[in-house]
């Protein structure tokens, strides 16, 4: 059982992305998070196709030491779909990105200073979410550009680009 728990637990779901002209990406299939054994009060997450992100939110003068697209990718789409959706406390969704990073065998120092940073500088994101949110912002794609010349700007003045949220 203990070789059973230990085991490595795969990611639901390949990473399946297109981007905008700007460096910003949409999932072209979802992807999930299921928590391990003992997790189980952090509940599954599951990103639905169309989501837009940014990646890692890590501000560009720190991008020689973390890049936006470095291997912690996957857990940071969950954390911003998490932050997004706010369908749970912001606590939990920055343990889920830490769990996340732990799953991908991310190296402990980089997930601290990635978590820490997180809970340090995350409570601003959160509230513009909800403000953006709110002001009727949208982030789930139901049509896609064909043009890769189109910026996210541009894309979400589109009519008809966005489902229901």
């Amino acid at each position: 059982m203990n070789d059973w728990m230990a085991a490595t637990k795969l990611p639901v779901g390949a990473l399946h992305v297109s981007r905008f002209k700007d460096p910003i990406y949409f999932l072209t299939k979802p992807i999930s998070w299921k928590p391990n054994p003992g997790q189980e009060q952090f509940g599954e997450v599951t990103v639905p196709k169309g989501f837009v992100t940014d990646f890692a939110s890590i501000p560009r003068p720190f991008w020689s030491l973390l890049r936006p697209d470095g291997e912690y990718t996957y857990p940071a789409i969950i954390h911003d779909f998490l932050y997004w959706n706010q369908d749970r406390t912001r606590d939990k969704a920055d343990m889920i990105f830490k769990l996340g990073m732990e799953d991908f065998r991310i190296n402990a120092a980089t997930i601290a200073i990635i978590y820490n940073a997180v809970r340090l500088g995350g409570e601003s994101s959160w509230r513009e979410n909800a403000s953006e949110k709110a002001r009727g912002e949208k982030r789930i794609l139901v049509k896609f550009p064909q043009d890769p010349r189109i910026t996210w700007d541009q894309w979400k003045k589109e009519p008809d680009v966005f489902g229901s949220e």
